[in-house]
């Protein structure tokens, strides 16, 4: 049953403290104060990403300047309780270092213990971790909490089974990511076992159809990428999308003429869907033996769950996904407190 504790919090910290385990983060963004010491898998690199201050916001946005009215009426103030993570799905768990800072953020004193780490398998019906401590506080910090979790996951979970369909070529999300939580999502297909692609504008040039367009062709474009980058005297990887086979044709030519900084050639859309709901890949994979190591490949276009294991046997060294991270199905996590009777009642829905 659950155990509800009506102990004071000066207690509460010397209680449960011999199996803890933490899993702690270095979070790569721009709020110092946020440094944990070791973790399941880091969160990408971004220069300006304040990921306390998106928790803090999410967090404001919860509690919209009066708080938790519903808590505030129903627990004491000095209540106690423990509740148990549980999994009400099959998938890959990710988020698990995000929720413990959004419950340090509202309550430092609150105690988390896990029994899976970030890129794990979990079960329906699996308990995989609790928090203890001040009951109110668990309960502000609850949704945020399981809000990143259940998103991350849902990400992670189709990320690895991209990820293990696509072998040998790895698996990239795009920048469809949720407004805002970008890292988050990006940090979630790497617990899927995914790569990143850019972070966003400023950590690669990717030449597509519209910088194409105005540049007046492909060869214009990536001649004015050259250039820029020497006269700025900036190193960084360079990749241009091509549509047909004339367009790599022409990016191999230029190429073969003058010194460039183009690193990956994207091959869009050569992925053709065929009335039988197979699809035909013959024009990726001569796209692929014309580039031939030249360059880093990368398929955009028509990747799904039942086509990527066909397009990564073309020899293309990526596939990228916006499927990854814009249309999430998130993974079914919950917390509770009553966990026998969560379970009861998951059980006779079918969620436990």
């Amino acid at each position: 049953m659950a155990r509800i504790l009506s102990v004071s919090p000066i207690v509460v910290p010397c209680l449960f403290t011999t199996s803890r385990r933490i899993v702690r983060v270095a979070v790569t963004a721009r709020n110092p104060s946020i440094s944990f010491e070791s973790m399941a898998l880091k969160p990408p690199l971004h220069p300006t990403y304040d990921l306390k201050g998106i928790i803090n916001l999410a967090l404001a946005e919860d509690a919209g300047g009066q708080g938790d009215v519903t808590s505030m009426a129903t627990i004491p103030v000095d209540m106690e309780v423990e509740a148990n993570f549980l999994a009400k799905e099959d998938g890959i768990i990710a988020g698990i270092a995000l929720a413990e800072m959004v419950f340090r953020e509202v309550d430092p004193s609150l105690k988390v213990e896990w029994t899976q780490k970030d890129g794990d398998c979990v079960h329906k019906g699996l308990q995989f971790g609790k928090v203890y401590g001040r009951a109110h506080n668990i309960v502000v910090a609850e949704r945020v909490a399981l809000n990143f979790m259940q998103r991350m996951s849902g990400i992670a979970t189709l990320t690895k089974e991209m990820a293990d369909a696509a072998y040998p070529a790895c698996v990239l999300e795009t920048r469809k990511t949720a407004p805002g939580l970008r890292l988050v999502d990006k940090w979630a297909v790497l617990i899927g076992g995914g790569r990143n692609h850019r972070m966003g504008l400023f950590d690669m040039v990717l030449i597509k159809d519209n910088h194409i367009s105005i540049a007046g062709g492909i060869t214009n474009a990536v001649k004015s990428v050259d250039l820029y980058l020497e006269q700025k005297n900036l190193k960084m990887e360079v990749e241009v999308e091509t549509r047909t086979l004339e367009e790599v044709h022409e990016v191999l030519h230029y190429a073969a003429q003058t010194k460039t900084s183009l690193t990956r050639i994207m091959l869009d859309n050569m992925v053709v869907p065929l009335p039988n709901g197979d699809v035909d890949v013959s024009m990726l994979k001569e796209a692929v033996n014309l580039i031939n190591g030249k360059f880093e490949t990368e398929a955009s276009g028509n990747v799904t769950l039942e086509t990527i294991h066909k397009i990564g046997q073309t020899g293309v060294t990526y596939i990228s996904s916006g499927a990854l991270t814009h249309s999430v199905k998130a993974l079914d996590i919950s917390l509770k407190i009553d966990t026998e009777l969560a379970l009861l009642v998951g059980r006779r829905t079918n969620r436990a």
